[in-house]
């Protein structure tokens, strides 16, 4: 054995460094040398070893290299390598696609951090583009007006533009791309023409403000212009797809090694789009400022009395004035008018709208370039930053008392379910996005007027209210503004408790919720919100800023990678295209609101009216009284208790858990011997049940209802408890609702094409997303509907609170049911219910009013509108044709053509009902006259014009008029995080089946048609009911009586409370009066008609109402054998304020509703006999789906009325159910004859043996 003593490392081998003692130091690892010593090469050197070398070489040689273009094998080909080089000398300020590094290459994967700051070249080559763009003005001016009209020209291999021939000049060859081909064009420059001067002149633009080695058509950059306005920014399709179509048209670029270059068009091509429009810019300023020059020569000429105005406002109240000429150029529907001052309450002069959008972000990666862009449409920064500022300091001091228009609790529950409300909500990562999205505010015709950039997390107030307060800065001091957002509600009560604008500008403000998203509010907040519930919005919806979003959709890919600055210019010049686009479609969208809003709903809503019967003062009575119920803050529970109640429904949950388990346990037991292991388990839960129930107790009492609402004191507990809950349930359920019909609308118009499309997976997601949630939606309905049944069971007449509707559990129908939107009552009535909380007919009307009087609101708008839009066509042909005799137009004078030239073809298309064409022609011949007499009676003057080349085809459809314009999408692209709330309803999940709902469509088509008039041939009974001397009952303790089960029927059993009812001559009947009474008639007068009678309870129609499950209405209704019988007998009840009992009579052989009221009203009737049909038809299919045999159709069924008088309603119902069992129509006893069949029913019930 070998030692290792001697190789172990001692102290006095180590390693030491020199100084005072011994400084002991670590070894050196000894390292391999083939990783040490290897000769590696430096990623890049190689390449930009070659560069200086071809530098170097253009240094000693300045004589510039041609390129050469050859033709090989029909293939063009340019070699450019000093143009490869100098487009890679140009700092790319957009990063939009990295240069690919060449192939031999290594390229070592490490983090390099990109230039997100402009730098000195960068800030050189803009400084250089802003110089020279003033100076290519006239050069571009000059060959539009050549060029107008006319085929294009084939520019020379050799141009020029010297004016005088003689001066030195300077040859420099420029790679020129047209639409079919790119060729090497030598341009000669010189003092007297700057390079891109003779490139401008011969209609090519340069990629490079000062030595340029390529140009691009005129024509080329004016097509992509035209097509950027209908799609967006593609510079990198252009390039690619120029790239492939000069390929396969026989033009390839390579360089001197003769090998293609792959890239050779996109950076030339995105700084040429760039300053070609900059330069468009520049020119349309120029024409703008002397059209706003002769427009303000115009207006002097104004006649001080203008034409008649509609207006539904006396003239005295309004004042004249003009907006801003911004505003007026941006839509003259809206601010062309002349008089202002139209109360607030009466819907205003202006309607606006206004909403952000967090799609359109910027990331901070991406950088930023120099300014080169002065955007139209955005506020200013530092004026955004300032208003800020000026709220942050407003929230800091006290809030000022103000009575609220809606209750707080109702605005607090609106700010909670909408997270725009929420401006501390990050919508955005800041790491990773230093711009965070867009707010827009906008026309009623959805033209966009203004944006601020968001750069920070959430949606501030401070970006709807520098938008507004920058409108009132441009409109006359006393024009009022509605402006239409969709947290309206919570913006108003901000500006009702602190000065954040000036009170001349709140007073003259109103907000409202728009359209669509107001159906996410509250009621109470509907009620005054709701544009389709305030006086003077007529149709205005407010949705125009999603159907904004959807065109500017596809600009979201492109901000996110571009720098800052061109963001701003992408969204404002896409916005001014926008702009001018709908308005020249302002006539079209005239004639479609007039036809498809005013006439199409006006006329529904007149039908509707005319149906429901009752005076329009009736229902406007009606309506204020509901509003101010409504808004009371009595009407809406605290905080505390909304709170506490959530407690209370997620031990509700625990409870029907626990119960639900007991139950399943019970049923193990019983069907066989039960192990000590099982009683245990089941006494466990029997005390964790008891443990619940107590907690619930005690916590309800804890709420102190009756302290806060002492109207419900003397009312049962358990009810008010179970209204409570009803009420927060429905609020759930509405925000659920809501959210699900804003994603399927979403899904289906992407699927409809009116969007842009999904893809495949995505579709998948939302509709998986989708479904996930749907289940929750209708568990909460099957829970509400269940609540509502047990809320009929405890219901009281006396204590005046109507009792809430069922909802549909179908989500089609619970769209467009109106109690969907209806809070549910919590406090009582007093004296007698009223007519809009009782009557469907009222509510209906009510609707029908306010939708008949939005649309007479609109016409007299629109007829506002159609004269500002004549006035503007005539004040802006004005200034058209003086500014065309104006001496020094003389340059612009081919665009001022133009522009005359569109305005009066758009007379034809400004034209509508409300504005006929004579008014036009009769505008264009005053502007004619007005423009001679401001010009001294100077004609146009004589210049060489060449005119627009027009095509006359014929049009197959018809005149204008005729013709269908698409509606615009009525349904905004709404976010369903914005109307989500979560509450305890989750842990239903997967513990309740989902129905099929969809099977059962045949349900809702089975209808019967109405014919007041009774039946021909009746059968009467004329049967004896015995005296009350005959029945003698004697005195004594009444017991409960209990009838066993026969006839197929199940036992009935009759508490002394419920006997006692029938001895009194006044006493109100219940359901087990009718019920078992029913029960001991059939069995007492049991003969040939019986056996063809299915006898129904009470309860039967109400599981219909509260749509129970296929399995509930079988186990109940089963028994009667009702697929067997001919007649069916149903007794209804009305939970009114006093209660009342009809009875329907359902005849299969004749198809007919047999319809018995004491009462003798109508209007009820239509609702139970929808509901009748419903469960004719649930019940027959039912009855098929367990295979028995059933040939009855649903269609072709009629309901008449039986003869109805008294007022005993109870006993009259059981009157008419015996005769029918003795097989007659009508009862024939009269209102002497009730009180011996009350006698004789409760001698029938204590004929049953005691129990």
């Amino acid at each position: 054995m070998v030692s290792t003593s001697a190789f172990a490392p001692t102290r006095g081998a180590q390693c030491v460094s020199s100084g005072l003692g011994h400084h002991f130091v670590s070894p050196k690892k000894p390292r391999d040398k083939k990783k040490t010593q290897k000769h590696v090469e430096l990623p890049g050197a190689q390449a930009k070893r070659r560069q200086l070398l071809a530098r170097m070489q253009q240094l000693i040689n300045p004589e510039p290299k041609q390129s050469k273009v050859h033709a090989v094998d029909a293939v063009e080909t340019v070699s450019d390598t000093s143009q490869t080089d100098a487009l890679a000398e140009i700092p790319d300020p957009d990063f939009e696609i990295p240069s690919e590094p060449p192939s031999d290459i290594l390229v070592e994967k490490s983090p390099v951090k990109r230039r997100i700051l402009p730098d000195k070249a960068t800030d050189s080559s803009y400084s250089s583009w802003k110089t020279l763009i003033p100076f290519l003005v006239e050069p571009h001016l000059k060959y539009s007006a050549r060029t107008l009209a006319t085929a294009l020209e084939i520019t020379p291999k050799v141009i020029s533009a010297c004016a005088t021939l003689s001066c030195p000049q300077k040859r420099t060859s420029i790679a020129c791309l047209f639409f079919d081909r790119f060729t090497s064009i030598d341009v000669l420059s010189c003092r007297c023409s700057m390079l891109p001067q003779v490139l401008l002149h011969h209609g090519l633009f340069p990629t490079a403000p000062s030595q340029p080695r390529m140009a691009v058509s005129i024509e080329l950059l004016s097509f992509y212009r035209a097509l950027f306005e209908r799609s967006c920014d593609a510079i990198n399709a252009l390039a690619s797809a120029l790239k492939t179509h000069y390929s396969r048209r026989g033009f390839v670029m390579t360089d001197t090694r003769g090998e293609i270059i792959q890239d050779p068009f996109r950076r030339g091509l995105g700084y040429a789009v760039q300053w070609y429009d900059i330069l468009q810019v520049q020119i349309e300023r120029q024409v703008e400022e002397a059209l706003q020059n002769s427009r303000d020569r115009v207006a002097t000429l104004r006649p001080q009395t203008e034409d008649h105005v509609s207006t539904s406002s006396p003239l005295s109240t309004l004042r004249r004035g003009r907006c801003a000429p911004i505003l007026i150029q941006r839509c003259p529907a809206c601010f062309g008018g002349t008089m202002f001052g139209k109360p607030t309450a009466d819907g205003g002069d202006i309607h606006t709208a206004t909403d952000g959008n967090f799609h359109h972000r910027h990331r901070r990666a991406a950088g930023d370039c120099p300014h080169f862009y002065d955007p139209t449409y955005f506020l200013p920064k530092q004026y955004v930053d300032d208003v800020g500022r000026r709220i942050e300091a407003q929230r800091k001091r006290p809030a000022k008392s103000a009575v609220p228009l809606v209750p707080d609790e109702a605005i607090d529950q609106c700010e909670t379910a909408y997270e725009a409300a929420d401006g501390k909500k990050q919508k955005a990562a800041m790491d990773s996005f230093d711009d965070t999205g867009v707010m827009a505010l906008i026309c009623r015709h959805d033209i966009p007027l203004f944006f601020a950039n968001i750069d920070s997390p959430g949606e501030q107030q401070k970006y709807s209210v520098a938008l507004l307060e920058h409108l009132f800065s441009l409109i006359p001091p006393y024009a009022t503004v509605v402006a239409l957002y969709d947290i309206g509600c919570v913006l108003a009560r901000s500006l009702s408790k602190y000065d954040i604008l000036p009170g001349s500008i709140v007073s003259r403000l109103r907000l409202a919720t728009t359209a669509m998203h107001a159906y996410g509010h509250e009621w109470a907040c509907q009620l005054v919100y709701n544009p389709r519930m305030c006086i003077g919005l007529g149709l205005s919806d407010g949705e125009g800023t999603e159907r904004l979003w959807s065109r500017l959709v596809r600009l979201i890919g492109v901000e996110r990678s571009s720098s800052r600055q061109r963001r701003l210019w992408l969204i404002d010049r896409q916005a001014a295209a926008i702009g001018s686009e709908m308005q020249s479609d302002l006539g079209d969208w005239i004639r479609r609101r007039l036809k498809r809003g005013v006439n199409d709903q006006g006329t529904a809503a007149q039908e509707a009216l005319d149906q429901c019967e009752l005076a329009i003062d009736d229902l406007e009575s009606e309506w204020s009284q509901q509003r101010s119920s409504q808004l009371s803050v009595r009407a809406h529970a605290p905080a505390r208790l909304k709170k506490e109640l959530d407690t209370v429904l997620t031990l509700q949950a625990d409870l029907d858990t626990s119960d639900t388990a007991l139950q399943s346990t019970r049923l193990m037991l019983e069907k066989g011997t039960a192990s000590q292991d099982t009683l245990e388990a089941l006494e466990a839960l029997e005390r964790g049940h008891d443990r619940l129930m107590a907690k619930v107790e005690v916590l309800y009492a804890s709420l102190n209802i009756h302290d806060q609402f002492p109207e419900l004191e003397g009312i049962n507990l358990d009810f008010v408890r179970l209204l409570l809950m009803v009420r927060d349930l429905k609020m759930n359920i509405r925000k659920r609702a809501i959210a699900s019909f804003f994603e399927w609308d979403k899904l289906d118009r992407a699927v409809g094409g009116a969007q842009q499309a999904l893809g495949t997976k995505l579709h998948q997601q939302t509709r998986k997303a989708i479904a996930k949630r749907q289940p929750a939606l209708l568990t909460a309905l099957r829970k509400f509907n269940a609540y509502c049944e047990r809320l009929e069971v405890l219901y009281d007449p006396s204590w005046g609170i109507p009792l809430p509707n069922p909802l549909p559990t179908k989500l089609a129908q619970l769209r467009s049911d109106p109690n969907l939107m209806e809070d549910v009552w919590i406090t009582p009535s007093t004296g007698q219910v009223p007519r809009w909380l009782e009557d469907a007919d009222v509510r209906d009307g009510i609707r029908a009013l306010l939708k008949r009087e939005r649309c007479r609101e609109e016409q007299k708008r629109l007829g506002i509108e159609a004269d500002n839009l004549c006035r503007f066509f005539g004040e802006e042909l004005a200034a058209l044709e003086l500014a065309l005799r104006t001496p020094g137009c003389e340059l612009i004078s081919v665009l001022l053509r133009q522009r005359r030239n569109q305005l009066l073809r758009l007379q034809t298309r400004w034209a509508n009902p409300l504005a006929s064409s004579l008014r036009f022609t009769s505008r264009a011949k005053d502007a004619l006259e007005i423009a001679i007499t401001l010009s001294g009676g100077v004609q146009s003057p004589n210049v060489h014009w060449l005119s627009t080349t027009l095509l006359e085809v014929p049009d197959p459809e018809g005149e204008l008029s005729d013709v269908e314009f698409a509606e615009p999408l009525d349904l905004p692209v709404v976010e369903f995080e914005h109307a989500a709330l979560a509450d305890v309803l989750e842990d239903d999940l997967g513990r309740e089946e989902v129905r099929d709902f969809d099977s059962m469509d045949h349900v809702n088509d089975a209808h019967a048609v109405i014919l007041w008039e009774a039946p021909e041939s009746m059968l009467i009974d004329d049967s004896y009911v015995p005296r009350k001397e005959e029945h003698v009952i004697g005195s004594g303790t009444v017991t409960r009586r209990e009838h066993p089960s026969r006839d197929g029927y199940p036992h009935q059993i009759f508490e002394p409370k419920d006997i006692a009812l029938l001895t009194s001559r006044t006493a109100f009947l219940n359901d087990t009066c009718i019920n078992g009474c029913a029960v001991l008639l059939f069995s007492e007068l049991k003969s040939v008609a019986t056996s063809h009678c299915a006898l129904l309870t009470t309860h039967d129609l109400p599981r219909i109402r509260y749509n129970a499950s296929d399995d509930i209405l079988w186990r109940n209704v089963s028994y009667t054998r009702y697929w067997e019988k001919d007649v069916w007998i149903l007794p209804i009840h009305r939970p009114s304020n006093i209660g009342h009992w009809v009875l329907c009579i359902i005849r299969f052989s004749s198809k007919e509703l047999h319809l018995f009221d004491s009462l003798a009203e109508k209007k009820p009737w239509k609702t139970d006999v929808k509901d009748v049909m419903k469960l004719i038809a649930r019940l027959l299919a039912i009855a098929r789906q367990r295979h028995h045999h059933i040939t009855t159709e649903l269609d072709g069924w009629t309901a008449r009325p039986l003869k109805t008088n008294g007022y005993d309603c109870g006993v009259w119902v059981l009157a008419a159910i015996a005769a029918v069992l003795r097989g007659r129509h009508v009862t024939g006893l009269c209102e002497d004859d009730m009180h011996h069949l009350r006698h004789y029913l409760r001698a029938l019930i204590l004929s049953v043996p005691c129990f």
